[in-house]
């Protein structure tokens, strides 16, 4: 990560571990600056569109100011939140949202480094979604609603994060269906099984 002067805030929120700049987990830091990918940007925060969607429509937002993940938040980054969550309502208030349904919230472990509010349609209908782990990612408690990430800031001052251990179990249960009780037989026959759900819809 290249070196620079930082704020007292944002030295608070630093990433404990030095990552080389070119490592794939600061992969985000680079689409915040790729104008293919903005949607939009203020003096807070940067809505980008997610260089591999796990469904049809799939953004995030992250801050601008160098906030690692979940565990570096604060109860001075509840504003922060705030602004995020009022952001996201305001991106899916038109017309191509119209009648979709999303997702707002965080993954409980982040692979990448900034922290990032995932914005999801709930089609989960995308190429780039290939493996269990991603499907488990979005339609377990692994996916933590963005709601409750906020009243865990404001009530005790961090965000309350599921343990390593638990993480995995989400990680490893069974493929199910989200919008009802199949039980593929693995992903591919997940994703057929979807498109059913969306055939219905229209």
């Amino acid at each position: 990560m290249s070196k620079r002067k930082n704020d007292d805030s944002t030295q608070k929120t630093a990433p404990s571990k030095k990552i080389n700049s070119g490592h794939w987990a600061l992969g985000l830091l680079k689409t915040m600056e790729d104008p293919k990918y903005i949607i939009q940007s203020d003096d807070l925060i940067t809505i980008i569109k997610d260089a591999y969607p796990k469904a049809e429509f799939h953004y995030l937002i992250l801050p601008k100011a160098n906030i690692s993940n979940l565990k570096a938040l604060n109860k001075d980054h509840i504003d922060l939140l705030k602004h995020m969550e009022i952001k996201a309502k305001e991106l899916l208030n038109s017309e191509a949202h119209k009648h979709k349904h999303f997702k707002l919230g965080y993954h409980a472990e982040a692979s990448m480094f900034r922290l990032h509010m995932h914005v999801i349609s709930d089609d989960m209908n995308s190429p780039c979604l290939k493996t269990k782990k991603h499907w488990n990612s979005f339609n377990t408690d692994f996916f933590l609603n963005s709601n409750e990430v906020l009243s865990s800031l404001q009530k005790y001052g961090k965000v309350t994060i599921p343990s390593k251990e638990t993480c995995k179990l989400y990680m490893d249960y069974p493929l199910k269906c989200h919008k009802c009780s199949y039980e593929p037989k693995n992903l591919p026959d997940l994703k057929k099984h979807i498109v059913t759900h969306l055939e219905k819809k229209n």
